[in-house]
């Protein structure tokens, strides 16, 4: 008698449950950041290298996470946030092209070095999110999909360890007035303000979903709550346990994302990928610290508003330490929305006229 579906996964879905337990309880033991992501992060990858086994987290699971992560993050969004966050539009174009430009900078120094193409090393340098930068590389004519994902994950994994480490231990002093997610509400929480809350949230998810919004699962709950938070309607806070839970389920789920076999010459990316992260870190923590002297936001704050990792990573970790999560929030997501809306214009342009260019050569 063969096997079902159900049978086949259930034991990969138990053994990844059981290391993200594992790694969380173990990191939070030792008191690392980001104890219940990074944790388990960290054990289902050592797990899948050590005994070559195929892990399985339901994707639902990790929609779940960002689900949570967004209603969190859009909670500590109010009218004032709003009006420092639109008041600070010019600063978050500013920074976004440098980063933008020093990955790029990045990417012609990897070409030479590595030999692979320059719309590779462009895609896989360019400070977007894992996913979303796979996802392009697959539009963009010469870019390998399979080298810039291995690019982008050795850069989120660099920044997802460095960035929390740096803002617990260096600058976590300097953020402790900042604003964390809401563990509790706003006052007394009735029944009307749940089921008024949970609506919302699963109303603006389905209208991100359908017009195809980047992080539709962040973005939507995020949205809600913002609007219900500024509007004055004082949605429930999201208890510690769920905050936990979120880390938990996208802790897992990044690990497994990692694929050792991905890339057969991964030994000849790996140095370059692990020094072109720390370098776009070191880049960042330069233009936090010009950011932190302009506008009046702590330098964790101005860090991780800045710091080339994705949303869901750098809202965790400024919840963990305190710092202006709407703040980080904002210009996580412009970033993420300029690289999606407006990079891609210029690389199809620029790599478009490059392919023109060799026809015609080779017609002549």
């Amino acid at each position: 008698m063969k096997p079902t579906e159900k049978q086949i996964i259930k034991r990969p879905f138990i053994e990844a449950l059981l290391c993200g337990l594992t790694g969380g309880a173990v990191f939070s033991w030792i008191g690392l950041p980001l104890a219940w992501m990074l944790g388990p992060l960290t054990a289902v990858i050592l797990w899948s290298l050590l005994t070559k086994r195929t892990l399985y987290w339901p994707k639902s699971f990790k929609n779940g996470g960002q689900v949570l992560l967004g209603y969190g993050m859009g909670l500590s969004f109010t009218a004032e946030s709003a009006r420092q966050i639109t008041g600070q539009l010019p600063s978050m174009t500013v920074v976004t092209v440098l980063m933008i430009a020093g990955g790029l900078g990045l990417a012609m120094l990897a070409s030479k070095l590595t030999g692979i193409n320059i719309p590779t090393a462009v895609m896989g340098t360019t400070p977007g999110g894992l996913s979303q930068m796979t996802m392009l590389s697959e539009e963009i004519r010469g870019a390998d999909p399979t080298v810039v994902t291995f690019m982008q994950t050795i850069r989120m994994l660099s920044v997802t360890f460095m960035v929390p480490m740096l803002s617990t231990y260096a600058f976590s002093e300097g953020a402790a007035t900042g604003a964390g997610f809401s563990s509790v509400g706003t006052g007394a929480v009735g029944p009307l303000q749940v089921i008024t809350a949970v609506g919302a949230v699963f109303a603006v998810t389905v209208f991100a979903l359908r017009l195809r919004f980047p992080t539709p699962w962040i973005l939507g709950p995020l949205i809600a709550a913002a609007i219900l938070t500024v509007s004055g309607f004082g949605p429930p806070g999201l208890p510690p346990i769920l905050t936990v839970l979120a880390q938990l389920l996208l802790g897992v789920y990044l690990g497994i994302s990692i694929r050792p076999d991905m890339l057969k010459d991964w030994k000849r990316l790996l140095p370059f990928s692990l020094v072109t992260g720390l370098l776009l870190v070191a880049f960042a923590l330069l233009l936090a610290y010009i950011l932190h002297r302009i506008h009046p936001m702590s330098l964790a704050t101005a860090f991780l508003c800045i710091a080339p990792g994705g949303l869901p990573e750098m809202g965790v970790t400024a919840q963990e330490i305190r710092a202006d999560v709407s703040m980080v929030a904002a210009y996580q997501l412009f970033r993420v929305l300029f690289i999606l809306f407006i990079v891609p214009i210029f690389l199809r342009i620029i790599f478009g006229r490059q392919d023109a260019v060799k026809n015609m050569a080779e017609s002549i």
